[in-house]
């Protein structure tokens, strides 16, 4: 039975989870949850934990302590694959895109529609399952045949993002998605991000140094500082001010 808060299921939730790499904490006692509909956004310097935190709850690797639990049931994801088969999906920033291949056959990367018994390619078919999926979420493409590789960087991570969406996902973790992006691509970004949030069957996790973007897109803000979240929030309870202000504070302390 799924866990709830406020009357809408947890996707996922970690309690107390810690990690070590020989000497190093890398994760302490983290406590973390986001809900279906939701958009978590999660910041915090280099070094802070980020990364890792990521790693665990997309199975790449396991907590030394502590529990996951997904749609309220305790699961050890023992993998990428396994996480994945549950529904959690991430986009990093690399994107794992082939700039060769049309937007479709990306979309439909490792899970291309082939004839029976005949290996052949059910291009028609996957043309209008890609444009279909683009529709649904509101990502403007003029051709699904076009190769990625002639795409904006924005377009590129909205293409991310939906084949995601296409797998079926539950969780959607997005590692800096609007890095190294010009206000125009990262807006087109925002927009999605928004009409994932008002389908309301998505939980969402976004990393992002831009606090004034995480400040708009997100329903609430955890801050991971020395493999520790020591901030959870509502957006509309906080500001780019207090957020700049908690990070600048470690620096004045020694952090």
């Amino acid at each position: 039975m799924n866990a709830e808060v406020n009357g809408v299921a947890e996707v996922i939730r970690a309690e107390h989870v810690s990690k070590r790499f020989g000497p190093v904490s890398a994760l302490r006692d983290v406590n973390l949850s986001v809900r279906r509909g939701e958009i978590l956004g999660l910041i915090g310097d280099n070094g802070a934990g980020k990364s890792t935190l990521i790693k665990i709850l997309t199975g790449f690797h396991q907590p030394d302590s502590g529990q996951l639990y997904f749609e309220g049931e305790q699961v050890p994801l023992r993998s990428v694959t396994h996480a994945r088969s549950l529904g959690i999906e991430t986009v990093f920033q690399d994107l794992a895109m082939v700039n060769e291949l049309p937007v479709y056959l990306n979309l439909h990367l490792n899970k291309e529609l082939v004839y029976r018994p005949f290996p052949f390619l059910r291009r028609r078919e996957m043309k209008r399952r890609a444009r279909e999926a683009l529709d649904s979420i509101g990502i403007s493409i003029p051709s699904v045949s076009a190769q990625v590789g002639q795409l904006s960087g924005g377009q590129r991570q909205a293409i991310a993002v939906a084949r995601s969406v296409y797998s079926d996902a539950k969780l959607l973790l997005l590692d800096e998605p609007l890095a190294a992006m010009g206000a125009k691509e990262g807006s087109l970004i925002l927009r999605l991000l928004a009409q994932l949030k008002q389908r309301q069957d998505l939980a969402i996790i976004l990393i992002a140094h831009n606090y004034s973007q995480i400040v708009d897109v997100c329903d609430r803000v955890n801050l991971l500082q020395h493999g520790e979240i020591t901030f959870d929030k509502p957006s509309k309870d906080t500001s780019v001010a207090e957020l700049l202000e908690l990070v600048h504070a470690e620096y004045r302390l020694g952090g």
